[in-house]
């Protein structure tokens, strides 16, 4: 069977940027950078966005264009007669499954929070009740699954035109679209009165306040940051280099995707922070940003209803891109190992998600438990382990292994993924032994850093 392309150089690069864009960037970056100084952290994270996250990428994406195969069968056709890279093939395709199994949760409450600004139910809500709709959402199994199974179900669908009349086509417009929500939602934010605090909090370099930080934890988050954007080390990305063409170079195509990346995770913070100074409320991390603090904002806001169904209408995008590719990722992989025809895969591995994502739903209400470990908190304690495994053991790992996989001897070589890298029209990376020695040798210690603290 022919393998599928992407239809246009512009398919590709918003279907991999919607792959990246998810919800981290939405709520994690704003708040990391105004936790770390603001400008300060911001450039930390674009140098090792270059530094680190370039580099992984189009390895990543070489190994699939050179193979034309997913996870597993891409090793097994570059890799040395009778070694074992392939073998973290089927860690790609766990990640992307074990990703998936909260990612669609989450998602779900994106399109519940959408659903009910949209339908007026934060109409006439007390501020200090506002807490409660989010308790309420975690404490009903029915409604969280109601929405999770909208998003699997949707996912599937879409993917099971195929790569071109499904997958590339609704991202197209999705990410248009969620493009044209952020710079409206950021305009209007920037707009509200004593807003521009928000951005001096944000963008400004502030140094005593980095400095009350350390300096070498601003460096260590812009560094997990930077890298942790762009989902490697699972295959996410390597399963759209196996479907784009070779008329352009990986450097240049993992510049653009990055870029992309980025602009949505900054433009985040200009919604985010003036929306949340000019109202006096100071922005959280984690969940309760997104779910507490913002919709305290948008229900004391002219418009709000209108302006809270907008923003998580643009956070449903930037979540359901994601699921896309990743389901993309899971079809494909089963179609190339299993031989499967595409509506048999679809078919078997919606129910599969189904299956697995609601332990991830239970896990805040009838199988709501707590770890005894340290500083664990109560209850979506099945969601925290599913989201540990994959951002500090299988992304840090996974990177890893693609990186040394590219770089040595014992793996493709580093001439070899240089050349494919190099394919085309566009930067290239240059001939040169300080960049292969940094490749080799300097990058896996950053990335070993990286793994052991997120161990820690």
């Amino acid at each position: 069977m022919k393998r599928e392309t992407f239809g246009s150089r512009l398919g590709f690069i918003l279907v991999s940027a919607g792959c990246a864009i998810g919800i981290g960037n939405v709520w994690k970056f704003p708040w990391m950078a105004g936790a770390n100084g603001g400008g300060v952290f911001v450039l930390f994270y674009l140098l090792f966005l270059v530094i680190m996250g370039v580099p992984v990428l189009t390895m990543e994406l070489a190994v699939g264009r050179a193979s034309r195969k997913s996870a597993v069968l891409a090793y097994k056709a570059l890799e040395p007669k009778k070694s074992k890279w392939h073998i973290h093939g089927w860690f790609c395709i766990i990640g992307c499954c074990l990703l998936m199994m909260y990612y669609t949760t989450v998602a779900g409450w994106m399109l519940d929070y959408f659903y009910k600004f949209a339908t007026g139910a934060f109409v006439g809500v007390p501020n200090d009740a506002i807490n409660d709709v989010f308790s309420s959402m975690l404490g009903d199994p029915v409604e969280m699954s109601i929405f999770m199974v909208i998003i699997v179900l949707a996912g599937f669908l879409v993917c099971s035109f195929g790569l071109q009349k499904g997958l590339e086509r609704i991202s197209k417009w999705m990410m248009l679209a969620l493009l044209t929500l952020i710079v409206i939602l950021a305009v209007n934010s920037i707009l509200l009165e004593g807003g521009s605090e928000g951005l001096k909090f944000y963008l400004l370099p502030d140094l005593e306040r980095a400095a009350e930080v350390g300096l070498g934890n601003v460096i260590t988050a812009a560094m997990n940051q930077s890298f942790f954007t762009l989902s490697l080390g699972i295959a996410a990305m390597e399963i759209f280099g196996s479907y784009m063409s070779r008329n352009n170079t990986l450097p240049g195509e993992a510049i653009r995707i990055c870029a992309l990346d980025t602009f949505v995770a900054l433009m985040s913070g200009l919604i985010i922070f003036p929306a949340c100074f000019a109202f006096g409320v100071q922005p959280d991390a984690g969940p309760s940003l997104i779910f507490q603090t913002l919709p305290r904002v948008f229900v004391n806001m002219v418009g709000g209803r209108i302006w809270g169904a907008l923003f998580f209408l643009f956070m449903t995008f930037a979540s359901f891109t994601t699921v896309l590719a990743v389901f993309e990722n899971i079809i494909s992989s089963s179609i190339d190992t299993f031989g499967w025809s595409r509506k048999k895969t679809t078919i078997i591995c919606c129910i599969f998600i189904l299956i697995a994502s609601m332990p991830c739903v239970l896990g805040y209400n009838v199988w709501y438990f707590s770890l005894p470990l340290p500083n664990a908190p109560a209850g979506g304690q099945i969601l925290d382990i599913e989201d540990f495994l994959v951002s500090n053991l299988l992304l840090p790992l996974g990177s890893l292994v693609y990186l040394l996989f590219c770089v040595s001897k014992w793996g493709w070589g580093y001439d070899k993924y240089r050349a494919e890298a190099n394919s085309g029209e566009g930067i290239k990376l240059p001939d040169s032994i300080l960049l292969k020695r940094y490749l080799q040798f300097v990058l896996p210690v950053l990335i070993l850093v990286i793994l052991i603290q997120g161990l820690v």
